[in-house]
């Protein structure tokens, strides 16, 4: 199974970049790129604090993960650069993920740090060392069709990270490479067991990397010192049913947590209102939504015309849906849709494209009309 970078030339003559965050998964990219015989150079970001860091595991590109690429590039015999974007990561990434979560909305950090820190950074890096090519260890298919490089879904649909790559440019997918794509992960970790790399049954990094234990309240709490500013818990009639101690325990489908006894059905919350600092519960029901509205659309390969399949958390499967303007209208009631969260628009398997979720419409309201 080895990778196609597509390349014209002799491999010797060729120069690749791999961005190693310390995993399996990107160790073994790097031991791909330096099969072709082209110089390889792998690049980790110091996105934490060194004494914060040290120690840490299921994260990603922490202390423990740093030393681990160094290890693996030295097993390779490979060139390996640490680069500091402490600063950078809490500014565009942790900052906005706390900022969304006071605003009542879903973050997905995942996809503003390969906005920004990975690929973008990353990807100047790679230019300024005049690599032929920017390979990581995604889980996503790179494509060669009729019109240029296409983003198309991982083989294995467990492991497709598809979702957290639809704002990739362009450009950035012209220069980008994706050797996993398709490969099912027992593979990978065979390969980095056969090549002896330390890293081989290495868990793998949590979804949200800052995040190690799964307490957002906690981090949020620390950037923005008023997150737990209390208010009502009412429902869809504004009725006041119990109260809270701040948004940041809350998102857009969760059941757990609200304390709320006595109703003849089980709630959720259905939507939260910064203004009046109220979280809106109902029944499942009052979750499905006919139609979202998106912003900061980017396509890649061109705008597309006519029906697609949308995919509204990085764990739902696409469901048929259109798109009208600014609105991604599903042909069914979808459920779990927040603002904050991102619709992303397939074709298949090919990625078109997508935007950033700014309102829904809910579906009790469209039939009623």
């Amino acid at each position: 199974m080895s990778p196609d970078f597509q390349l014209d030339g002799p491999m010797k003559a060729r120069r690749i970049v791999v961005a190693m965050s310390g995993g399996v998964d990107s160790s073994v990219v790097a031991a791909l790129a330096a099969r072709t015989g082209a110089e390889t150079i792998g690049i980790t970001l110091q996105l934490y604090d060194h004494g914060a860091a040290v120690g840490r595991t299921g994260s990603c590109c922490a202390g423990q993960d740093i030393r681990d690429a160094r290890a693996v590039a030295d097993r390779l015999g490979i060139a390996h650069y640490v680069f500091d974007h402490e600063s950078r990561f809490r500014d565009s990434v942790i900052e906005d993920f706390a900022s969304e979560y006071m605003a009542g909305r879903t973050p997905i950090p995942c996809v503003k740090c390969n906005m920004g820190v990975k690929f973008t950074d990353l990807f100047k890096l790679a230019k300024d060392l005049g690599a032929d090519c920017l390979a990581t260890g995604h889980y996503v298919r790179r494509v060669e069709g009729e019109a240029g490089a296409e983003l198309h879904r991982a083989a294995d649909p467990a492991r497709d990270q598809s979702y957290f790559l639809f704002a990739t440019t362009q450009d950035q997918l012209d220069y980008l490479r994706f050797p996993l794509g398709g490969m099912p992960k027992p593979a990978v970790r065979e390969i980095a067991k056969e090549l002896g790399l330390g890293v081989a049954m290495k868990p793998d990094s949590q979804d949200i990397c800052f995040v190690p234990d799964g307490d957002y309240a906690k981090i949020v709490r620390k950037v923005r010192p008023d997150a737990d500013t209390a208010g009502e818990i009412v429902d869809l009639s504004g009725h006041v049913l119990g109260a809270h101690k701040g948004f940041i325990h809350f998102t857009v489908g969760q059941r757990r947590g609200l304390e709320i006894g006595g109703q003849a059905e089980p709630l959720y919350v259905i939507r939260l209102e910064p203004e009046t600092r109220r979280v809106v519960v109902g029944p499942r029901r009052a979750l499905g939504v006919s139609a979202a509205r998106i912003s900061g659309i980017n396509w890649i390969g061109g705008h597309h015309s006519g029906p697609v399949s949308a995919k509204v958390r990085s764990l739902a499967k696409p469901v048929p849906a259109r798109l009208e303007g600014d609105r991604v209208v599903f042909d069914m009631p979808e459920y779990g849709v927040a603002p904050g969260q991102a619709a992303v628009l397939y074709d298949g398997d090919r990625v078109l494209g997508g935007g950033w979720i700014e309102e829904t419409e809910a579906a009790e309201l469209a039939e009623a009309a």
